[in-house]
């Protein structure tokens, strides 16, 4: 399962999204995302957090999030879900103008790394 944002700029959308997460203003800064020092995203809610990781993935003409299981741990379908979901809504509320396709495979792609899921 990945995430895919259609965009003439991957790089700059990728930029933004690193730059709301760690803005010092309060307003408009996304408080549920964190960037680890590999470069990959988690989630921080508790309930959630570090449950999976997602690694981006500049491409020609998109920015794609691939799914990354903790180790030693897989990913349930629940949390695949959950993250996925969660990805595309902070990126509609927050980068609307700056993609014009956001959408998400139903089940893991090759750069996935799931695990079983269960």
């Amino acid at each position: 399962m990945a995430t895919h944002f259609v965009t003439s700029e991957p790089a700059g959308l990728l930029k933004a999204f690193d730059a709301k997460i760690n803005q010092k203003e309060a307003k408009g800064k996304i408080t549920t995302w964190e960037k680890a020092q590999d470069g990959h995203y988690t989630h921080k809610a508790t309930e959630w957090a570090k449950k999976a990781w997602f690694k981006p993935n500049v491409e020609s003409g998109q920015l794609t999030f691939n799914i990354i299981k903790p180790q030693n741990q897989n990913i349930t379908v629940t949390v695949y879900g959950y993250y996925h979901g969660h990805l595309l809504e902070t990126f509609l509320n927050h980068f609307d103008q700056l993609f014009s396709v956001g959408n998400v495979s139903a089940l893991p792609e090759k750069a996935d790394n799931v695990g079983k899921t269960a």
